[in-house]
């Protein structure tokens, strides 16, 4: 089963666990304002290893959206399909005025998704 390595905690997973709610189980509280539908961003995580090579066009376009694009990836837009050590950027601790983390996601990824070669987006 693939492992995954946050804030110096690391879990295995099956590999059609979202990772925003990999992070979540972990006891991190990462963000996912909009329920895990790529549509606010706050689920934004750095890579330290094992980027995934593909993204859905619904991560390309609201990363490309914010300016973000090549700097974070979406959690709720990535399933643990292999080993990965990601670092969350927007929590419930480091976020002013926040009282919650957003409504957890669904275990399956939406919008429905479809995943591309990063390449495909020139990402």
């Amino acid at each position: 089963m693939p492992r995954l390595t946050v804030a110096g905690k690391t879990a295995e997973w099956s590999a059609d666990t979202r990772l925003v709610n990999a992070i979540e189980d972990m006891g991190i509280h990462i963000g996912h304002r909009c329920g895990g539908k790529a549509r606010c961003t706050t689920c934004r995580v750095t890579f330290i290893s094992g980027e995934p090579d593909t993204m859905t066009a619904a991560e390309y376009e609201k990363l490309k959206e914010r300016g973000l694009l090549g700097e974070y990836r979406l959690s709720c837009q990535i399933l643990c399909t292999h080993d990965m050590e990601v670092e969350a950027v927007m929590t419930l601790e480091n976020q002013e005025g926040w009282t919650d983390t957003g409504p957890r996601p669904t275990d399956t990824v939406e919008p429905a998704a479809e995943w591309f070669p990063k390449s495909t987006f020139g990402a």
